[in-house]
């Protein structure tokens, strides 16, 4: 017996999404015998852009009743039955983490329809629910609402069953076995199974509920896995202490780091030494004085009103400067190398042509210092970074707007992205620093076709990543 199940969410990853609607079909093989089908109160706010996916708002929500009042009937339909849906992990763990906030656990044996269909019927360029049930001439209504893409993934299940050598491989995808090995003794074995196999950040937690560290993957289950057979002992008193681990999905490597450097920097976990530390930024600007005269000059971060260019200790500021100097025949004193002084004297930069003596006008010298500023805006491109999401229909964004890391999201493949505006509204937040900066460099480097160009506000060219 199997229990098709799909649900629609609130859309903010594992840990924090919340269920609006669930369906679910109890199937025996041939057909239909029983139905769930209900709205939910997430009891928190759906986002804009969730309700402009799935037509599922605040208002339709207000009186559907809580999880926690229809989880009696979810348990009985899918009591002693396989759940069964389309990318079974997101269903599935999404309904366990919700199942667990109210102190029910919920365990069952699981497949996925999106790996069932590879096997089976491989060759398709997509295995997205609806492209799928397009190419198999499976009627789909009120996609992406949870009754109608459950109605669908019956159908296909269905054809899944019908297909030859569906039986052995049924068999091997259920009873696939679990390399979990030798668990740390506070950590429940159903919390090490429902670790996926994907790219994202694990968090190890002790019984306190603290997190003692967070790490990255590309296949988190695996990496978990790993620090239980790490004998050294920093390993060994870190599993010891672990009674819990909770994970946030990423699509990709990159995301997975991103996430990873700011869960460090936001959380301190005891058994993690890297990134701990905050670097303080500082921006180089500009700024023009009493005599007409531009300045350049470098301050923290939080104290410059518009920088030109970041770095993140003083040395590489007055370095930079010193070259911007050095190859527009800038003066010294204008550009705060030297305080104090009536005309420049720097030891390495010996090519002002005067204007701290007189001896060159002030519309001269500006007209150099603008062709420096604007060599540095030249490298304050506004870009995306497009990688896979955590899903077969979705994928991942990072935004850097004027050379400066602003953040990442996940955006539903059928959802345009033709600007800025379009990107925002997808994108959580995240500060800039010397790790994210190395990171999306070193991917620039490694990746040039995943950048989509936005320097004008509007998509300039998409190349395929």
């Amino acid at each position: 017996m199997y229990s098709i199940v799909d649900i629609e969410t609130t859309g903010n990853g594992i840990k924090g999404n919340k269920i609006t609607e669930i369906a679910i079909f109890k199937f025996d093989g041939q057909k239909v015998v029983d139905e769930f089908t209900s709205l939910v109160n997430p009891e928190c706010e759906i986002p804009y852009f969730i309700t402009g996916l799935t037509g599922i708002d605040n208002h339709m929500v207000r009186d559907a009743p809580t999880l926690m009042e229809i989880a009696p009937q979810i348990l009985e339909i899918t009591q002693d039955t396989i759940f069964v849906a389309h990318s079974v992990n997101f269903d599935y763990n999404v309904i366990k983490e919700e199942f667990r906030t109210i102190g029910i656990s919920f365990v069952r044996k699981k497949l996925c329809t999106v790996r069932l269909s590879r096997r089976l019927i491989p060759g398709f360029s997509s295995y997205s629910l609806g492209k799928l049930c397009t190419s198999l001439d499976i009627p789909i209504t009120d996609r992406h609402r949870a009754r109608g893409d459950a109605h669908a993934t019956v159908i296909l299940f269905r054809k899944l069953l019908e297909t030859e050598n569906s039986e052995t491989v049924f068999s091997s995808f259920l009873n696939a076995r679990s390399q979990e090995a030798t668990l740390p003794p506070s950590l429940q074995r159903e919390v090490y199974e429902r670790l996926p196999s994907k790219p994202g950040i694990y968090y190890f937690k002790n019984s306190k509920g603290e997190n003692i560290y967070v790490g990255k993957a590309k296949n988190i289950k695996k990496r978990v896995l790993s620090h239980f057979y790490d004998k050294s002992t920093k390993e060994v008193q870190m599993c010891r202490e672990t009674s819990n681990i909770d994970f946030e999905l990423s699509g990709n490597e990159l995301l997975a780091l991103l996430m990873e450097s700011a869960a460090i920097k936001h959380h301190y976990p005891l058994y993690n030494r890297a990134q701990k530390r905050n670097v303080v930024p500082y921006g180089v600007f500009s700024y023009e004085d009493r005599q007409g005269i531009m300045h350049l000059a470098f301050n923290k971060l939080s104290q410059v009103p518009r920088s030109l260019i970041t770095f993140y200790n003083t040395t590489d500021c007055r370095l930079f400067i010193e070259q911007m100097c050095i190859a527009y025949n800038l003066c010294p004193k204008y550009c705060h190398l030297q305080e104090n002084v009536d005309s420049c004297s720097h030891f390495r930069v010996a090519n002002c042509k005067g204007i701290c003596r007189g001896k060159e006008a002030a519309a001269a010298y500006n007209k150099r210092v603008q062709a420096a500023i604007d060599n540095m805006l030249s490298e304050k491109q506004t870009y995306i970074i497009k990688d896979k999401g955590r899903t077969i229909d979705e994928d991942a964004l990072v935004l850097v707007q004027e050379g400066v890391y602003s953040g990442y999201g996940f955006v539903p493949q059928s959802a345009p992205v033709n600007s800025i505006e379009d990107i925002l509204a997808y994108i959580t937040p995240q500060k800039d620093n010397l790790e994210t900066t190395r990171l999306i460099q070193t991917h620039r480097v490694k990746n040039p076709n995943s950048i989509l160009d936005f320097s004008s506000g509007i998509l300039k060219s998409v190349q395929k990543v």
